[in-house]
């Protein structure tokens, strides 16, 4: 995957700005004929807010169904890719290039008739204003949540009405299930019907020293980065030392690949003064406000996961299933004995299933409902 275009005007951040979270900014036609069921697409870029409100750009893609004759007629699906990279291709331009990984997914969708709206998270994408903030909860429940009102606003459409539900894997995944905690705070006027999140990061602080220093540890310092970028009001860099500052500015311009090829092995002690970075005060704090289950979702919540996965554990994914059920959620939950990957595929067709179930229900109103007590 290639980085983002720099001499593409409508990608360029600009910060600075009020706008109500939803509106939308820059908006252009693209064509994805060559993806399975796509019909008319506009590349967006939209007003949302950093996970402290700070307003920010964020971009997105929209796709209506070449299934239906009346495009906007039908619900919307929010879909929330993979990770992908701090500075690589965002998943607006890799359709648009057909080369998104992910589109047998979203074309699933678009056959069922729906409207799939796809964030590509807050700073990746945009220029100057990366890198991608990976796996900071509230800032991807933002973007995807924001996303759901500009599509309501697209005068191609019309879909003000009708419901939306979303989905995601992975990082996706905890996407997904924070925008259903953060809902009934942030957006309650949107029709959220519930959510199928597959291989959820509950918690970032069990798995970051997880995978450090393994096969997956350029995740690891992916992590790093991208919370050290939600938190930059925070002195959290003060543990790199200067060789870690000048990866740090490296990494922060790769994509997913790269990451994982370049940093194979290669735990985080190596760059910073301890050799425990998770555990110091700073960073204790960052990670504990990015636990899950902080709040109730008040929509249906399919949750999946592989047995086998060797990057998110099963137990992380069994933790949140209890953690919801705690809380009252209304919960299913299905494992598949396969790999990370392999339950991405195996867990699509019945996430999808789920979905339908979710949005021939009737609505329920949300409500604000305060976090639990710790």
């Amino acid at each position: 995957m290639s980085g983002p275009d720099t001499r593409d005007e409508f990608y360029v951040g600009r910060i600075g700005f009020e706008y109500k979270p939803g509106t939308i900014l820059r908006r252009r036609a693209v064509d994805l004929s060559s993806l399975d069921g796509g019909g008319r697409a506009w590349q967006i870029v939209y007003a949302t807010r950093t996970s402290f409100s700070a307003p920010i750009p964020a971009s997105g893609i929209v796709i209506a169904p070449a299934t239906v004759d009346v495009v906007g007629t039908g619900p919307t699906l929010l879909y929330c890719p993979r990770f992908h990279g701090l500075g690589g291709c965002a998943p607006s331009q890799l359709l648009a290039n057909g080369q998104e990984p992910e589109a047998g997914f979203i074309s699933a969708a678009l056959q069922r008739g729906w409207t799939v709206a796809i964030p590509d998270g807050l700073g990746l994408g945009m220029v100057g204003l990366g890198p991608f903030q990976f796996l900071a909860g509230r800032a991807a429940a933002h973007t995807v949540l924001d996303l759901a009102r500009a599509v309501r606003e697209l005068p191609e459409l019309d879909i003000a009405e009708h419901p939306c539900a979303i989905w995601g894997f992975a990082d996706g995944g905890r996407a997904a299930i924070w925008a259903a905690e953060t809902h009934p705070e942030y957006a309650p006027e949107l029709d959220l019907r519930g959510v199928a999140a597959g291989a959820v990061v509950d918690d970032p602080g069990a798995l970051i020293p997880e995978i450090d220093g393994g096969p997956w540890s350029g995740l690891a310092l992916a992590g790093l980065i991208g919370l050290g970028r939600a938190y930059r009001h925070l002195p959290i860099h003060h543990l790199l030392l200067a060789e870690g500052h000048r990866v740090v500015e490296h990494a922060a311009t790769l994509n997913a690949a790269a990451l994982l090829t370049e940093f194979r092995h290669q735990p985080l002690a190596q760059w910073c003064e301890r050799a425990d970075p998770w555990n110091d005060a700073m960073w204790r704090y960052v990670l504990v406000n990015e636990h899950s289950a902080r709040a109730t979702p008040q929509v249906p919540v399919h949750l999946y996961h592989g047995t086998s996965d060797a990057l998110v554990p099963v137990a992380m994914g069994r933790k949140l299933f209890a953690a919801y059920r705690a809380l009252g959620v209304d919960l299913s939950w299905r494992e598949y004995h396969t790999s990370h990957l392999g339950a991405a595929a195996d867990g699509a067709n019945e996430a999808i299933s789920r979905l339908v179930s979710y949005l021939q229900r009737r609505p329920t109103p949300a409500q604000p409902t305060p976090p639990p007590t710790t």
